[in-house]
């Protein structure tokens, strides 16, 4: 496990494609998940009091309840949202048919996140698809609330995770002003998750319609990893495995093979790579960085989506 996981668990017999975790049956409810993830602390906020005693005015300390370790310091406007707070609004925007899938904490409880199964299936050009919802939250005062959709193609779990122009898929805000207001805002804006699904599948349709020669994949992938003025050699062979990986994807991966040669092909090829491919110089915490990207969505795979549907 990545030295940066605190406390994580997942359900069902392999682990998820972000690769964290340790395996348990199931966790039927958020209570039970939130038990499960290590997460069932809280947060208290302190007053902040210098060595000799005088008070920090403005500032508090996020402390957690279990251990007193200090989370972060805030200004008076931040507001917490307690993990209890994120399982519950989980459970109210998504209502029966929810799985939780995975939940856990990072940097000794600075950050935390729910990945929550949805119950609908998708069948989009002959693929499946299972959406997912990511809620992120942190108790450090660095980072916002954070919610996304992230479907998953089925067959190879790899992230269709894709920036749309026509429908939103992630939402944020900060920890001050009206928390229980913004949440109901996120709900509303989360509850169009099938307006998203319904345009992935518009994009994806018109990816299988953009016919690709082989030309112009290679010219996508030269395009995807271009050469840095001055490169050394070690650069230039790194990057040659890098295409090499890619295009290797694209005209060979099993699950391809049914697929024309045409843009989602190469979208996919590209997500194959992104989501599963390890990084050439594999640092500790590379996998919750391939997590983080669940939230913020991959630069790359973007980049490949636009370059595809150009």
């Amino acid at each position: 496990m990545a030295a940066n996981v605190e406390t994580m668990f997942f359900t069902g017999r392999t682990a998820p494609w972000h690769g964290l975790g340790t395996m348990v049956e199931n966790a039927p409810t958020s209570e039970d998940a939130l038990i499960l993830a290590g997460l069932d602390w809280k947060v208290v906020q302190k007053n902040l009091v210098t060595e000799d005693g005088f008070s920090v005015p403005g500032f508090k300390a996020n402390v957690r309840d279990l251990d007193n370790r200090t989370l972060g310091v805030v200004t008076d406007r931040y507001k917490v949202v307690q993990n209890d707070e994120a399982f519950s609004f989980t459970d109210s925007l998504l209502g029966e048919g929810v799985t939780y899938e995975t939940a856990g904490s990072l940097q000794e409880g600075r950050r935390t996140w729910i990945l929550a199964k949805l119950p609908q299936r998708y069948i989009i050009s002959g693929d499946e698809l299972t959406p997912y919802l990511v809620f992120m939250n942190s108790h450090d005062g660095t980072g916002a609330i954070k919610a996304a959709m992230t479907p998953i193609r089925v067959v190879c779990q790899n992230t269709l995770n894709l920036a749309l122009a026509t429908a939103k898929r992630s939402w944020s805000t900060n920890h001050v002003g009206d928390i229980r207001g913004k949440l109901q805002d996120a709900r509303d804006t989360l509850l169009y998750a099938e307006r998203y699904m319904a345009e992935l599948g518009k994009a994806i349709d018109v990816l299988n319609r953009q016919k690709l020669s082989d030309k112009q994949v290679y010219e996508y992938i030269d395009q995807l990893f271009p050469l840095m003025d001055n490169a050394t050699e070690q650069q230039k062979k790194n990057l040659r495995r890098m295409k090499e990986d890619v295009a290797k994807r694209y005209f060979e991966a099993p699950d391809l093979q049914h697929v024309g040669k045409n843009a989602y092909r190469f979208v996919n090829a590209v997500s194959d790579f992104a989501t599963h491919a390890k990084p050439l110089r594999e640092r500790s915490n590379y996998r919750e960085t391939l997590f983080g990207r669940t939230v913020d969505g991959n630069a790359l795979i973007d980049k490949a989506y636009s370059l595809a549907a150009a």
